[in-house]
């Protein structure tokens, strides 16, 4: 019988998204096929310390997390007592389930890196970029992926622009963002001065770096699943509309992602028609290379009433809840998540030998000779 892949499975986090992430790892944990796979399960904490393994077990498969760690003794060690602990298992695989900060922001990716460990997902520089919003608006729209139109507001900013300035140039309702956050935290939707400055103390207490950009008018959301390294399959695109959404002020928020779902709308494959499907199919591929993404994604997009598309936002590590987009998307085509899974595992496989087969040859020093600097004092 052939040696089980032992797999890390990373899941929690010191973000918003620390309860969801607990929900997408155990829906993880339970397709992985134990004939196959020894999984050593890995909280982060609230406080963004890792946990050992046994109790991230329990904790995992639904103990109380506060009352559990709180009878541990204090860690005096921190990340580098983490990090043995990491190496002693001797793990094949590390799989992150962590969204938003740590997770999706290429913190843990950037570890894994360190560690010379095959891992699930894009590497840092990919997650850093599509975690922050600003970013991704300026490489989409320097590529030519239609976008909203936006401005951006540091915290640091003497003067901030006045609603009546924002609303001539964005329109008179705009979205009010932190630049790095996920799952709607930190998000508004404004049409007045004075809920553009609620919005803008709130988003501020998540980021030094705020969104501020134009809604489509009466939008249908769209999004699209994506699995692959070079070359890349597409999952079926989905629609969906919040209570209101049509006409009113609704919108994909977290209460109706993850708190009460019951009342959204949802359309699998969208019914857009041919020529949108393949347009935005094509503008989901030219983003997932444009960021450098591997593994996998989610991509959304909205469309207005005259059929304009614009990219929204990439997810690169979407949820994996009972109500998480990505999966359902797979699972509409056939694929169900345990075979996601197997293919988010031989992704990582592959991008960890072509990593490998990378160049990064040097020149030791020694010998070198010094230039000449004039500097006047």
């Amino acid at each position: 019988m052939a040696e089980k892949i032992r797999i890390g499975l990373f899941f929690g986090g010191n973000s918003s998204e620390h309860d969801v992430s607990k929900r997408s790892a155990k829906n993880y944990y339970d397709v992985l096929d134990p004939d196959k796979y020894d999984v050593f399960p890995v909280l982060i904490s609230k406080k963004g310390m890792m946990i050992a393994t046994g109790i991230s077990k329990r904790i995992l498969l639904g103990e109380d997390e506060d009352k559990l760690l709180a009878k541990l003794p204090a860690n005096d060690g921190g990340i580098l007592v983490s990090i043995d602990a990491l190496r002693d298992l001797k793990l094949d695989l590390l799989f992150p389930a962590v969204h938003g900060n740590l997770g999706e922001d290429g913190t843990l990716a950037g570890l894994f890196r360190l560690l010379q460990i095959p891992f699930i997902g894009a590497g840092l520089r990919s997650h850093a970029i599509s975690f922050d919003k600003v970013i991704t608006k300026e490489l989409m729209t320097v590529n030519g992926i239609r976008n909203t139109s936006y401005i951006v507001i540091f915290h640091s900013d003497t003067e901030k622009p006045k609603w009546e300035s924002v609303s001539k140039k964005l329109g008179s309702t705009v979205f009010v963002k932190a630049a790095n956050q996920g799952s709607s935290v930190g998000i508004s939707r404004v049409d007045s001065a004075e809920s553009y400055a609620k919005a803008l103390q709130d988003s501020f207490q998540y980021d030094e770096k705020v969104l501020v950009e134009a809604a489509v008018e009466n939008p249908t959301e769209l999004e699209i699943g994506l699995l692959g390294n070079d070359r890349i399959i597409t999952s079926p695109i989905g629609a969906h509309w919040a209570p209101g959404q049509v006409h009113g002020a609704g919108w994909f928020d977290y209460k109706n992602k993850f708190v009460d779902n019951s009342k959204m709308k949802y359309q699998i494959p969208a019914q857009i028609g041919d020529d949108k499907s393949q347009e935005l199919r094509e503008m989901a591929i030219k983003a997932y290379r444009v960021l450098g993404i591997k593994g996998l994604a989610r991509i959304d997009f909205l469309m207005s009433d005259n059929g304009e598309i614009f990219l929204s936002e990439p997810n690169t590590l979407p949820g994996n809840t009972n109500m998480s987009l990505f999966p359902i998307l797979f699972e509409s085509a056939g694929m169900s998540r345990q075979q996601q899974v197997e293919k988010m595992i031989e992704l990582a496989f592959d991008e960890f030998k072509r990593q490998q087969k990378i160049s990064y040859s040097f020149k030791e020093l020694g010998s070198e000779k010094l230039g000449q600097f004039d500097i006047k004092k």
